[in-house]
């Protein structure tokens, strides 16, 4: 498959802005692979298509506040920080993009804060990621940690052309967040609500959860015609034992699993053993799965609608089969379903 086959129009007035009031009232679309058929749902109503035994897979990262605002050290330009990767917690050393990027030089302080409570000095200008800073604080860990807490602001996609509100801290999260590593939210979670979760438990449903940092390479754009040769961001992965155990026992006992997002998927598409149950795992992935790949653990995918040509959008339809996923996005268009971050979800059965 080529970058090209990705290419639809999506107006801009379908790219979600804010979330819906209540998580589980959004828009669900259900397609369904065997049949063709396609539904129109509220997301609440996903309950209705899962049994006692199925499992739901989902991914517990936590986004931490990584965007930073301040100024250049002599001349007080304003810059941006993104923080996308603690590299030594001893040292305080952070990969960041830097915005706007030609103007920083090795050496250079950074100011944060009203009263320049954080300060950091860059010390590696060449990193394919952009830089890298060595954050000047004494405090301890926690310090540090409530500094940037304090500071930074919630890692909004570009796409949501809009300031950050005070919403956004809540809702640019899960309910069930629990590890802090992410820059990039598991967005297809954001439909889920404690109550929703309390009722497919209820229903007999059982619940994996793994752990899958998403970084910023998510959103990162496709050069490259040929698929094949695009490289994805390495990002950290947690399956512990007693996930890979609850997958396990639902398949041998031909159970329906949900991997809950492209996260999800990835994490356990990347510790797959030979026999096609999932392994326990620490580590890392830079595994991109694009048309035609054959998946080994998850009989079906809650998903958000995403933007053309992205790495999300390519692992969607490789789920969904290419055509038929092209057909439900001209479906979700033509009835005005909400796409991206805080848009609406798609159940591919």
């Amino acid at each position: 498959m080529k970058l090209s086959d990705f290419r639809y129009h999506l107006p801009s007035e379908l790219i979600a802005l804010h979330p819906v009031k209540n998580r589980e009232e959004s828009k669900l679309m259900i397609i369904h692979r065997d049949t063709k058929k396609i539904e129109h749902k509220v997301f609440h109503k996903i309950i209705d298509y899962f049994h006692d035994g199925d499992v739901i897979i989902l991914n517990n990262t936590k986004v931490f506040p990584a965007r930073l605002f301040g100024t250049k050290e002599k001349t007080g330009a304003k810059i941006e920080v993104f923080l996308l990767r603690e590299l030594n917690r001893e040292s305080r050393l952070w990969d960041v993009l830097v915005d706007p990027a030609r103007k920083i030089r090795i050496g250079n302080k950074l100011y944060f804060g009203e009263d320049d409570s954080l300060v950091a000095e860059v010390i590696d200008n060449t990193t394919s990621r952009g830089r890298t800073l060595r954050f000047l604080f004494d405090g301890s860990q926690e310090d540090f940690k409530n500094t940037i807490e304090e500071l930074g602001q919630t890692p909004l996609p570009k796409h949501i052309k809009r300031k950050v509100e005070p919403e956004d801290k809540e809702r640019y999260q899960t309910v069930y967040a629990k590890h802090e590593g992410a820059v990039v939210a598991p967005t297809a979670g954001f439909h889920f609500s404690k109550n929703l979760i309390k009722k497919l438990q209820l229903k007999g449903v059982n619940f994996a959860e793994i752990t899958l940092h998403a970084g910023l390479g998510n959103f990162r754009n496709v050069d490259v015609e040929d698929l094949s040769k695009h490289k994805m961001d390495s990002e950290q992965v947690i399956i512990d034992a007693k996930a890979a155990e609850i997958v396990n026992k639902a398949k041998q006992s031909k159970k329906m699993v949900c991997a809950v997002g492209t996260t999800s998927m990835k994490a356990v598409e990347s510790s797959v053993s030979t026999n096609g149950t999932l392994n326990q795992f620490n580590g890392w992935t830079n595994k991109f799965i694009f048309p035609p790949h054959e998946f080994s653990i998850a009989d079906a995918m809650v998903t958000n609608f995403h933007l053309p040509q992205s790495t999300l959008m390519m692992m969607a339809a490789a789920f969904a089969e290419f055509d038929f996923l092209m057909h439900a996005y001209e479906v979700a268009i033509k009835e005005k379903y909400r796409f991206f971050t805080y848009g609406d979800a798609m159940l591919i059965l």
